[in-house]
């Protein structure tokens, strides 16, 4: 593998009423972000259990963002 050419998978669980109506109003204007960033919607980013942020980083997702 190339350094040069290495995209890492991030995974963010954002907050349904911050970070998400954030990364969604971005959407709706047609700005775009990394096509490597997954975005999970949360109820709540203090519902987001550290047992999911190890079961994504054991199927291979390279970092997480926990974001509200």
């Amino acid at each position: 593998m190339n350094d040069l050419t290495y995209e890492p998978k991030i995974l963010a669980f954002c907050c349904r009423h911050c970070a998400y109506a954030a990364a969604d109003l971005a959407g709706a204007m047609r700005l775009r972000y990394p096509p490597n960033v997954r975005v999970v919607e949360v109820p709540c980013t203090g519902r987001v259990d550290v047992v999911e942020v190890l079961h994504a980083f054991e199927r291979g997702i390279d970092g997480v963002v926990v974001a509200g």
